[in-house]
């Protein structure tokens, strides 16, 4: 996923911008397909304009003028998860469209690996672009956790306030804002929730599959976070122990110095 001041000429503003047009278009076929109603029509909304207001500052912020390609790619990512959430706040825990549901989510899903493919192969990767990238993962899984918990049971939400609780914890902590080495099994954990959210949504699972399934799902989520701060700590322990020896070298040489003046 990327943002790239170079790549196009285009000033970011019209990309941002027809997202909201794309997410109102995808709310009309909803509307005409399965008759998405006004909780509907007014949660997609809300989210597409909420999108197109963080994305802008973001970009501003940054300094790009204008959007890669693989910006692209998370962009129609994020319309799809307004689709999803238009349908799950509509039926107000009751049964949505399941079908088009399974759709729209599995669509994109399939396409969280292709953004980060066009963003390698294009040389436009970029912090803000992967930061896009993991917010529309994480509302995504907090959508289906939310359409999950109702069939389920609400110890579904976990799965889907699990990062954000992570965020504000480490608003609190600083030590848990330190950058975290890449890891094969955490991306692998973080790629299932979704699949077995989808799956287990779909209906096709008996009770008792989906409940295991979701719930093995939960605790490969609490190992993989649960390992990740215990990561955190102990590089904060390493920090605190070398900012120690380095202040008490400096202690030593003030010292020294101090002496070979007098």
């Amino acid at each position: 996923m990327a943002v790239y001041g170079g790549y196009e000429t285009r000033p970011f503003r019209q990309e941002t911008t027809a997202g909201i047009g794309a997410q109102l278009l995808l709310l009309a076929l909803l509307w005409l397909a399965v008759g998405l109603g006004p909780v509907g029509w007014l949660t997609g909304s809300v989210f597409a304009v909420a999108t197109w207001v963080v994305l802008t500052l973001a970009l501003r912020r940054s300094g790009t003028r204008s959007f890669g390609p693989a910006n692209h790619v998370t962009l129609a990512r994020a319309t799809l998860a307004g689709g999803v959430a238009a349908l799950v706040a509509d039926s107000l825990g009751g049964r949505p469209p399941v079908t088009v549901l399974v759709a729209l989510a599995t669509v994109a899903l399939i396409l969280d690996a292709v953004d980060g493919q066009v963003a390698r192969r294009t040389g436009t990767s970029s912090r803000l672009g992967a930061r896009f990238d993991m917010e529309v993962d994480a509302f995504l899984i907090l959508v289906l956790s939310f359409h999950d918990s109702f069939s389920l049971g609400p110890w579904v939400l976990a799965i889907g306030m699990m990062r954000y609780a992570f965020v504000a914890a480490a608003r609190v902590l600083p030590w848990m804002r330190g950058a975290l080495p890449p890891s094969r099994a955490r991306k692998t954990v973080a790629a299932t929730q979704g699949i077995v959210l989808v799956v287990a949504g779909s209906e096709l699972l008996p009770y008792a599959v989906a409940f295991a399934t979701v719930a093995l799902a939960l605790a490969s989520l609490v190992w993989s976070f649960g390992r990740d701060v215990l990561w955190l700590w102990r590089a904060r322990e390493v920090r605190t122990v070398a900012l120690t020896v380095v202040e008490g070298a400096k202690g030593r040489e003030s010292v020294i110095v101090g002496r070979s003046a007098a």
